[in-house]
């Protein structure tokens, strides 16, 4: 079987969008030992169901455009969060556009940013046991005026942190990979070198995850086993091993094995093919409403379990991609994004990152997606000469209080 695909297929649902959640550990309390319900609106439902779609649909695209022998990992949600704050400053075609290209039609940016923000908050503290954050940010050239209604709407429903930076300093780069790192735990490092030049601004989500499975892995029981590439040859991997209870279906041409984590919320679907060649079978296979119907057949059962060590990341630049799905047009000198300023601007880069590593005790993942905004007009910084007489006032702010004013007209003078 091809060891890529088949470690694909496994982390896909990792990423799929219940990861609208930042919970931390409690100590001391008594955990639930299945999983919790959570009660969703018609507005939450609508918008999980279009993540899904959008991430089976940006999944087959990566596959299709990656090369056979590549192991994959993306968090649609990454992408998604991403995608959906910019939205809030598309308008018309634009927006159009990313609405289909996102799976979103019939819904409209409030609902979305209402549910985005509803959904989390339900979903906070689901399952102490696992580990999640979301962080998003965005960030605007110190000469770049944005509308305040567009950064008040990233604040309040995508609770954006707002950065400045200075597109001639050379430091910027590692200022954004730093805010990355720290967000991603450490897993997402170096993710960009240098930006366009008429970067105006840049839209930053990252995803943290770190899950310990519900029954763990005994590591002194992981041995050297087999693991088959597609054209039937054998590789030595460290095989971690398990005889315990999990939901599964035996599909045609396939099997489907839930491993849980911590109460059960959370989980890994894996799906191995029963031919080393029938990986591109079960991907066109692959939706929402086919999967549901898979896990509604699944039952408990036991099973002794033979499953890889994987660690690895991946790196994917996304224009092309989301051009194919619909939102050519928001790449293009003629987007409009005047929601976010007078200024005729583009997306000018939609860059991806992922890494992933399962072993005995669980899994830790993280992802993080750059939306960069760039001009077509020229900035320039405003040149103000203070070379004449002025006046100046000394107050305090926040109650206009003057403490001093006065008039210069000879700064020698003492």
């Amino acid at each position: 079987m091809k060891k890529s695909a088949f470690r694909t297929l496994i982390l896909f649902l990792l990423s799929i969008p219940l990861f609208f959640i930042s919970c931390k550990k409690e100590s001391g309390e008594v955990y639930p030992v299945d999983p919790v319900q959570i009660d969703l609106t018609s507005d939450q439902a609508a918008l999980l169901g279009s993540e899904n779609s959008f991430a089976f649909d940006i999944f087959k695209k990566v596959i299709e455009n990656a090369d056979e022998s590549e192991n994959i990992i993306i968090s649609p949600l990454s992408i998604s969060s991403a995608l959906s704050m910019t939205l809030n400053g598309a308008n018309g075609a634009t927006r159009d556009s990313m609405l289909k290209a996102l799976r979103m039609n019939g819904l409209t940016p409030d609902i979305i940013n209402i549910s985005y923000k509803n959904l989390t908050e339900a979903l906070l503290n689901v399952d102490k046991r696992v580990l999640i954050s979301i962080a998003n940010s965005v960030w605007s050239e110190k000469n770049f005026v944005v509308k305040k209604p567009f950064t008040n709407i990233l604040t309040e429903y995508y609770n954006a942190e707002s950065r400045s930076f200075d597109i001639t300093d050379p430091q910027v780069p590692s200022l954004i990979n730093n805010w990355i790192d720290i967000k991603t735990n450490g897993l997402i490092k170096n993710m960009v070198d240098k930006l366009d030049p008429n970067t105006v601004m840049l839209l930053i989500n990252a995803i943290y995850f770190k899950g310990q499975w519900k029954s763990q892995f005994d590591a002194a029981k992981t041995v050297q086993g087999s693991f088959y590439n597609p054209g039937g040859q054998a590789e030595q991997v460290p095989m971690m091993k398990q005889t315990s209870d999990y939901k599964i279906y035996k599909g045609e041409g396939f099997t489907l094995a839930e491993l849980p984590y911590g109460q059960g919320n959370f989980v890994m679907d894996v799906i191995l093919p029963d031919d080393n060649n029938g990986i591109n079978n079960l991907i066109s296979q692959l939706n929402d409403n086919t999967l549901n119907g898979w896990f509604n057949k699944m039952i408990s059962r036991k099973a002794d379990l033979s499953f890889p060590r994987f660690k690895y990341g991946y790196k994917k630049e996304l224009s092309d991609i989301l051009t194919e799905m619909g939102m050519g047009i928001t790449f293009e000198n003629n987007a409009d994004f005047s929601n976010i300023s007078d200024l005729q601007l583009y997306i000018s880069l939609v860059l991806h990152q992922a890494f992933i590593e399962t072993n005995e005790e669980g899994t830790e993942a993280a992802a993080a997606t750059i939306v960069g905004i760039s001009t077509t007009a020229v900035i320039e910084p405003l040149i103000l000469n203070i070379d004449h007489s002025f006046l100046y006032i000394i107050r305090e702010t926040t109650t206009n209080s003057v403490l001093f004013m006065g008039r210069v007209v000879d700064p020698l003078a003492e």
